[in-house]
């Protein structure tokens, strides 16, 4: 007689993924479409898991984007702090500048900045995602202004320079440029850009800098 009887399903935990590439394919995806524009059929056809298993893994949308933040801000926008460390203060900020033109329109990845142009509006019950956005472009802002305030006090910029509004200015710059990429604009675009706010920045420069 013929057993027609369907095997067993496997008991036990169902099968591991990678959890740092799931993070890395769904920080890409909220890079692309925005918090509030990726669906959790996006992300998990993005991750290759299940619903239940992104749940599980990382508690929640709002979770998981938290630490695709952080992943981007580990990975990709690591140039900013390593632009930071430059000597000079002037070759930093210009630094900081020129390698978000190179990123920001680089062919292999979303256009413009996750972080810079992120959660700029929202539904109210996304407001807390929305300040903890805000909070870590705050904080660029001032690894930006402390670096200024260096700068100043090693004589590398003029005594006067105002380091709060100087800092806005890359900032706004930085924004800017994530929006222009949004839109289209080449790396040679942005770079054009990047000239312009280097002059800016230039004007600043102590006249006997140590």
């Amino acid at each position: 007689m013929k057993n027609t009887e369907r095997p067993a399903r496997p008991r036990g935990r169902p099968r591991a993924f990678d959890r740092s590439e799931a993070l890395a394919r769904a920080a890409m995806t909220f890079w692309r479409l925005g918090y509030e524009g990726a669906s959790i059929a996006d992300l998990t056809a993005a991750m290759g898991i299940t619903p239940q298993s992104l749940y599980a893994a990382f508690s929640s949308k709002a979770d998981l984007y938290r630490e695709a933040l952080t992943w981007y801000q580990e990975t990709m926008g690591a140039s900013t702090r390593q632009a930071l460390a430059e000597e000079d203060v002037v070759t930093a900020l210009v630094r900081v500048l020129r390698e978000a033109a190179r990123d920001f329109a680089a062919p292999d990845r979303p256009p413009g900045c996750m972080i810079s142009t992120a959660v700029l509006t929202c539904a109210v019950e996304n407001d807390p995602l929305a300040h903890h956005v805000t909070a870590l472009r705050t904080a660029t802002l001032a690894a930006i202004a402390d670096r200024i305030r260096r700068g100043i006090a090693d004589g590398q910029l003029k005594p006067e320079t105002d380091p709060g509004s100087l800092a806005r200015f890359v900032g706004a710059m930085i924004q800017g440029m994530s929006v222009q990429a949004r839109d289209g604009a080449s790396e040679a675009e942005l770079s054009a850009m990047v000239d312009h706010a280097a002059a800016a920045i230039g004007r600043y420069t102590a006249s006997r800098a140590k």
